[in-house]
């Protein structure tokens, strides 16, 4: 009996663990498919659909969905699937240009505290830790009110308030790969820190960095959200998911669902989609986090 007891525990611990990889092989295919729905949406429906996302129809304003308008039209008119796609268009190029920007500069940064070290480390750490001490939301607004609404104050926007979790990363890791034994036979011949940072320590951390990169997406394009919708981001009239959004309080007040459901879905599916990718990447290349996720 005491032989069977460790036997049913570790049969146990298989079928969870079995069950948890079956749940995990799940959502990274969902994600996939999700993701790749997403591109095609933005690269095939505006060639495909021959409509202008901006042509005002006043007779057709506020119609529910149905087959001529699968999403319906907004209160001027206009056909809600298409302004969508356009919207998730310009949400995906902000959200991946300023991810990019932002992880270019934490790297850079993270970089360059972990492998100098001393003063310098110290004093560029106490710089993060300040600029980290402010709400990104607030940051952004104080940065985007300087400028005119458009799509490159909102790309500086927001690469200026995420950077700094990359930066801690990268730092992180560089600290931890100075500690290796390849490192100090480096240094012990000859190599300086310049040449050990570029031919050792950055190619090390470039897949920490497009991970975080690919993580902040969905980050990035939340904020941009947040940003149009409270006026400060892209101008009105141009179709972000944003703005779709801030332009649809009134519609919903009336009783009209329609034009705030879809744009909100436009904005919730396709960021939970990448992060779930990012999430299977992250435990790929990291197998002790791979491993707790797994219990």
């Amino acid at each position: 009996m005491t032989c069977d007891a460790p036997a049913a525990q570790e049969t146990v611990w298989r079928s969870y663990g079995t069950k948890g990889r079956s749940t995990r092989t799940l959502r990274v295919r969902t994600s996939a498919v999700l993701v790749a729905a997403t591109v095609l949406a933005v690269l095939l429906v505006p060639p495909l659909v021959r409509l202008d996302q901006q042509a005002v129809d006043l007779a057709a304003k506020l119609l529910p969905p149905s087959r001529s308008h699968p999403f319906g039209t907004d209160d001027l008119g206009r056909d809600l699937l298409l302004r969508c796609v356009y919207g998730l268009r310009v949400s995906l190029l902000v959200g991946a240009a300023a991810a990019v920007t932002a992880t270019v500069v934490g790297t850079a940064v993270g970089a360059t505290a972990g492998a100098l070290g001393g003063w310098i480390d110290r004093g560029i750490m106490r710089l993060v830790d300040t600029v980290s001490s402010v709400p990104h939301l607030l940051l952004g607004i104080f940065v985007v009110a300087m400028f005119r609404p458009g799509v490159w104050p909102v790309i500086v926007s927001v690469a200026l308030t995420h950077w700094l979790s990359t930066a801690r990363i990268v730092r992180a890791e560089v600290l931890s790969l100075r500690s290796r034994p390849y490192i100090d036979a480096a240094v012990s011949g000859g190599a300086s820190r310049w040449r050990v940072a570029v031919r050792h320590l950055l190619p090390a951390v470039l897949p920490q960095a497009a991970l975080s990169a690919v993580l902040m997406v969905p980050h990035a394009m939340w904020h941009e959200s947040a940003l149009s919708f409270l006026g400060l981001g892209l101008p009105t009239h141009t179709a972000s998911l944003g703005t779709l959004i801030q332009g649809a309080r009134g519609s919903l007040l009336a009783g009209q669902w329609w034009p705030t459901l879809f744009p909100g879905l436009f904005v919730i599916v396709p960021t939970l989609a990448i992060a779930g990718l990012a999430g299977a990447w992250r435990e790929r290349i990291n197998p002790r986090r791979r491993s707790e996720l797994m219990l």
